[in-house]
């Protein structure tokens, strides 16, 4: 048998210099958030396909990588469905892990909780720039807190990253889930209707207002399309106008007050802008809704937002939650893009060794490395080859700056 030797479609092969910039990406972006108070946690990857199909998760409930049922449980020999031969699946996010675990271990954890996770999540979704089937994704979360402080505070912390990783003139936009449904409401649409509104609004990006009105047109009556659009020119965006806040004030939204405690206390160089249109895929959104904009690739780079009501359908207990995820992947991309040199990679020594060298001489030499790498610097050793002009420029591409020849002589 033939061995296939590429990696499955969707997926990547992560080479050393990815994977060095990944690790150095990780190792911040944990210390940073340390400073804000979240403490680290994991899930596993494998989820119970009844948590996953929950209808929380939109259109990502499509993508689930489902996985068979073992044993006794698995009977193939009877017609049968897809759904009576899977009972787990590959988690598609960290949010919904998340809202289990914590209705596992909510006695055992403080009030409120703040939560990291990074790890990998599973999407049968079609590659693209930016985009795998298997990702990274950074996740911070605080569960047992209702007060705009949380969303305050994941707002900072995620700009904060960025800007350590010298991103500036990005915009957050913000919206409020309650004002899309107020909006909606008050252009006659019904409360079973909202869900599919708000999907097609979500592709404006895509299709323009052209194609948002003609969907919509092509699904509900003008009069109820023409009123709801006409809003969303009405409330502005950008900055918080009269109408917009006469709306937010009405649904007892806090963007006003997360706008501008924000802005009077950031350092990092970031435009936060009112979106009415900004939506978010999760069905899962209850409150305050963000997303994290760079010109530089041309799309959302992260995002996040309010669900108080996902954890309460786990233990039938309301419990307020909030989180961001940085677009991990996506970051590492652009990063890479610029040429992003890791700390530190700079003092990369390599000690290229005669054959044939005596026990002494290859002591000393050890000796030597070892010192070396006690002060911080990465030492490789390797044997002297014919051609040490291929050899030299290999580990000059490996980043190596420092190269040492030791002969037996």
């Amino acid at each position: 048998m033939t061995l296939t030797k590429k990696p499955v479609n969707g997926m990547k092969d992560i080479l050393p210099d990815e994977m060095a910039l990944r690790s150095y990406v990780i190792g911040l972006i944990q210390d940073t958030y340390r400073t804000f108070g979240f403490s680290q946690i994991e899930t596993p990857v494998v989820e119970h396909i009844e948590n996953l199909l929950s209808k929380q998760g939109g259109e990502n409930e499509q993508l689930i990588f489902k996985i068979l049922k073992r044993g006794q449980k698995l009977d193939l020999s009877k017609p049968t469905t897809e759904d009576a031969v899977t009972d787990s699946g590959l988690r598609y996010d960290l949010t919904l892990p998340l809202s289990r675990y914590y209705s596992n271990h909510a006695n055992e954890l403080p009030a409120p909780f703040k939560a990291l996770q990074i790890g990998s999540v599973f999407r049968a979704d079609r590659p693209q720039r930016g985009r795998y089937r298997q990702f990274t994704q950074c996740d911070i979360d605080i569960l047992g807190d209702p007060s705009d402080l949380a969303e305050i505070d994941l707002i900072l912390a995620t700009t904060t990253v960025l800007q350590k990783l010298d991103f500036h003139n990005f915009t957050i936009r913000i919206n409020d889930r309650r004002l899309l449904k107020a909006m909606a409401e008050k252009a006659g649409f019904a409360p079973e209707e909202l869900s599919e509104v708000f999907i097609i609004i979500d592709k404006l990006d895509k299709i323009g207002w052209d194609g948002v009105k003609a969907e919509l047109l092509g699904k509900y009556p003008e009069e109820k399309v023409t009123p709801y659009l006409t809003m969303f020119e009405e409330v502005g965006s950008g900055e918080v106008g009269e109408k917009a806040k006469a709306l937010m004030d009405e649904v007892g939204s806090p963007l006003p007050e997360i706008i501008g405690s924000v802005n009077a206390v950031k350092t990092a160089d970031f435009t936060m802008k009112y979106d009415p249109t900004l939506v978010r895929g999760m069905s899962y959104y209850t409150g305050p809704i963000f997303e994290i904009a760079m010109d530089e690739y041309g799309g959302s780079v992260g995002g996040g937002g309010r669900y108080d009501e996902m954890i309460g359908k786990f233990t039938g207990q309301k419990t307020p939650a909030v989180g961001f995820s940085i677009g991990f992947e996506r970051i590492i991309m652009l990063l890479m893009e610029r040429g992003f040199v890791v700390p530190g990679a700079s003092d990369k020594i390599a000690f290229m060794v005669e054959k044939n060298m005596p026990a002494d001489k290859l002591a000393s030499i050890y000796a030597e490395a070892m010192q070396l790498r006690a002060e911080g610097k990465t030492v490789d050793i390797s044997q002297m080859k014919k051609n040490k002009k291929f050899q030299k420029q290999q580990l000059t591409d490996l980043g190596y700056t420092d190269i040492r020849e030791f002969f037996n002589r």
